[in-house]
C-alpha cells in the first residue's frame, strides 16, 4: 500500500514518451495553423488580445494541461511543446519588427467603418459590426451623431478609433487631441 502512495517512476516523468521532432513538428502545426485561422477572422472577434498572444495562453494552457493530466507520459513533453509555442511567436515578432511587409500580414492594417459621416456597409458587414454596435461605440466615444464623424476605423487589435470633424481623435476609451 506504502509502495503505490509514494512510489515515483522518475524516468517516465522526465523522459519524453514521444520523439522530440515529433513534438516539434505537431507543436509548429497547431501553431502555424491557429495563427492562420485566428489571423483572418474579422477583427471584432478578438477583442484587444493580439493574435499571437491568444494564440500562446491557449496553446500554453493546453500544454500544460496534458502535463498535470498526464496525457503526456513525460513532462518533458510539455516543455518541448511549450518551448515551440515561444519559439514560433517569437519568430513571427521578431519577423514583423525587421520586416514590414511581414508586419502588415501579422496585424492587418486598420479597416474604415465610417468616412466623412457616411457609414461604409461592405467594410461594416466584413467586420461583422451592424450599424446599432457601431453608433454605440460612437456614442461611448462622445459622438452624437454620424455626421460628427471624420474617419471611423476597425483597428488591428478589435478596437474602433474615431476622428470627429472637430479635430479630436477618440480612440477606445481615451481622448487625444490632434
Amino acid at each position: 500500500m506504502m509502495d503505490l502512495l509514494f512510489k515515483v517512476d522518475w524516468y517516465r516523468i522526465f523522459v519524453p514518451s514521444t520523439s522530440v521532432a515529433e513534438l516539434v513538428v505537431r507543436g509548429s502545426l497547431v501553431y502555424l495553423m491557429l495563427f492562420a485561422v485566428l489571423r483572418f477572422l474579422p477583427n471584432r472577434q478578438q477583442g484587444t488580445v493580439g493574435i499571437s498572444d491568444l494564440l500562446v495562453v491557449v496553446l500554453f494552457a493546453e500544454a500544460a494541461q496534458n502535463a498535470m493530466t498526464s496525457n503526456y507520459t513525460a513532462i518533458a513533453d510539455a516543455v518541448i511543446l511549450v518551448g515551440t509555442i515561444v519559439l514560433w511567436s517569437y519568430t513571427l515578432n521578431w519577423l514583423g519588427y525587421k520586416i514590414p511587409r511581414f508586419q502588415r500580414f501579422l496585424n492587418p492594417p486598420p479597416m474604415p467603418l465610417v468616412m466623412n459621416g457616411r457609414i461604409l456597409r461592405e467594410n461594416m458587414a466584413q467586420q461583422l459590426i451592424t450599424q446599432d454596435e457601431l453608433m454605440s461605440i460612437l456614442r461611448k466615444q462622445g459622438v452624437q451623431k454620424l455626421n460628427e464623424v471624420k474617419l471611423a476605423f476597425m483597428e488591428s487589435d478589435g478596437s474602433i478609433s474615431v476622428i470627429a470633424h472637430s479635430q479630436k481623435s477618440l480612440v477606445g476609451d481615451e481622448t487625444k487631441e490632434s
